[in-house]
């Protein structure tokens, strides 16, 4: 489970982490078991999407703390 306080830089390092088990799984032969690839596949997908809503808010914050708010 993600942690609500994840930076965008931990949770793209969590994101590399699962596409290298899936590249072992793939070189190892693991990749034929089904229930396990399912499991990682819907692992990286909610991973990426954390990492890039991260990712947004954090440019967002950053941008409001240069600029100020963005009215309109």
């Amino acid at each position: 489970m993600l942690s609500p306080t994840m930076s965008a830089h931990d949770l793209h390092n969590q994101l590399l982490e699962l596409r290298a088990e899936r590249a072992l799984a793939e070189e190892t032969g693991v990749a034929g078991i089904r229930s396990y690839m399912d499991d990682l596949e819907r692992d990286i997908a909610r991973s990426h999407a954390a990492y890039v809503g991260a990712a947004v808010t954090e440019l967002a914050t950053f941008r409001g703390e240069l600029d100020g708010r963005n009215f309109g």
